[in-house]
């Protein structure tokens, strides 16, 4: 008796469910797990055994999966060989734009990507959304203090030397709301540190609120921060979960991305 193969994958007519199918199963490969069984990917993928086995066969007469002598899957080389030769490409702009572009699109505010500098935390990129408010003097290039907003306070958070080089009696306040006194600050970026992420409300410019996350490199110090700013009355209940979410995750992904670079 044939065994039913699962429907393709909901999309447009350019979209291919099969491979989609396959890279999702690829996807579940990694260091933490670079061996799987016929049944263990099954049961992680939702998919049937027989999509599932004839998915891995056409993977291996690709060349981009192996067999083990115990009969289990394992990524073959070519996979790691195209990965290396884009990675040693890759740059933290290029990197980060991607997930910028679904954030940007998802929430429709504007997506910042920001680096750290001895002078203050320089937004090296940024993407607006369908949202008409355009956040003023914060363009590319734009330095902006390192204990205010969601971006540059994530990065502070984050990383000890910023802390010891910023973190001083007399920082200014950018507005009534910028947390200027050095206890209720360091309290403050404990809290984001431990979170993960920062929010930021009308601390740097009145009316506008954002999330931030930090991106890591391989020692875990911050390379940079990936955030979203909008309209503060946009940044509230269920919305402000879902861009919390998105934005920690797009950080995370980033931050893998960047661990995974050759040194160089």
């Amino acid at each position: 008796m044939a065994v039913p193969i699962e429907p393709e994958a909901a999309g447009g007519r350019d979209v291919v469910g099969a491979v989609l199918k396959a890279c999702a199963l690829l996807e579940k490969f990694g260091a933490d797990r670079p061996v799987w069984t016929l049944n263990e990917l099954t049961s992680a993928s939702g998919m049937n055994k027989t999509t599932v086995y004839r998915l891995m066969a056409t993977l291996i007469h690709a060349g981009w999966v192996d067999r083990t002598a115990e009969g289990a899957y394992r990524i073959a080389m070519p996979v790691f060989e195209i990965g290396s030769a884009a990675l040693s490409k890759l740059d933290i702009r290029s990197a980060a734009r991607p997930f910028m572009a679904e954030l940007a699109d998802a929430f429709g505010n504007t997506a910042y990507l920001m680096v750290p500098a001895e002078q203050g935390a320089v937004c090296i990129d940024l993407l607006e959304g369908r949202n008409s408010l355009v956040v003023a003097g914060i363009n590319i290039g734009s330095v902006m203090p390192y204990h205010a907003a969601a971006g540059p306070v994530v990065m502070l958070a984050h990383s000890k030397m910023l802390r010891d080089r910023w973190i001083t009696a007399d920082l200014p306040a950018i507005t009534d709301r910028t947390i200027t006194d050095v206890a209720r600050l360091v309290e403050h970026l404990d809290g984001i540190e431990k979170a993960g992420y920062s929010l930021s409300n009308s601390d740097y410019l009145p009316g506008v609120a954002a999330v931030g996350a930090p991106i890591l490199g391989k020692d875990g110090s911050v390379v940079a921060s990936i955030s979203v700013g909008g309209r503060a009355e946009e940044f509230e209940g269920d919305a402000l979960a879902e861009m919390i979410e998105k934005v920690c995750d797009a950080g995370s992904r980033i931050t893998r991305i960047m661990q995974a670079l050759p040194r160089g």
